[in-house]
């Protein structure tokens, strides 16, 4: 069954339950992996419908952070809803160990020894945790205290 299969289903057992909040959350999951298809003409593969799902996730995350800032808690609450509802579909994430040996191998590899070298550590770390559902912003964080020192 692909996700948009799974997320349909779910949308109809949210409107039985009359889970407003949830079904606000799968069908913004729903129209995001339907203009996907539309923009590619085609379906979208398994790994681009978590790449769909993982930039809604982001977006959510970043916007935790902005109403955090303004003050207005009660969308901080709607986003952290939205957040679990989404992370129910994503692919599980790496372990704190699993991201620390991943840097580390990416580190060797790609013989890296400055920040300079930031780059291409990202991109052996990220290409390494494909299909797991990865926090860019800590695995740079991560990267950077490796090279740093």
């Amino acid at each position: 069954m692909t996700l948009i299969e799974q997320i349909t289903r779910d949308i109809a057992e949210a409107m039985k339950a009359r889970d407003q909040p949830r079904l606000s959350a799968l069908r913004m999951v729903k129209a995001a992996l339907v203009n996907g298809e539309i923009s590619k003409g085609r379906p979208l593969e398994d790994g681009e419908a978590q790449q769909v799902l993982a930039s809604l996730i982001k977006q959510r995350r970043d916007s935790i952070e902005q109403f955090g800032a303004a003050g207005r808690q009660d969308l901080v609450d709607k986003e952290t809803a939205e957040i679990g509802v989404l992370e129910k579909y994503a692919p599980p994430a790496p372990s704190a160990a699993e991201l620390e040996q991943a840097v580390a191998a990416a580190i060797t590899d790609t013989g890296a020894t400055t920040p300079k070298d930031m780059g291409r550590v990202m991109k052996a770390v990220m290409g390494a945790l494909a299909g797991k559902s990865v926090d860019g912003k800590a695995v740079n964080e991560l990267v950077r205290k490796k090279l740093a020192g």
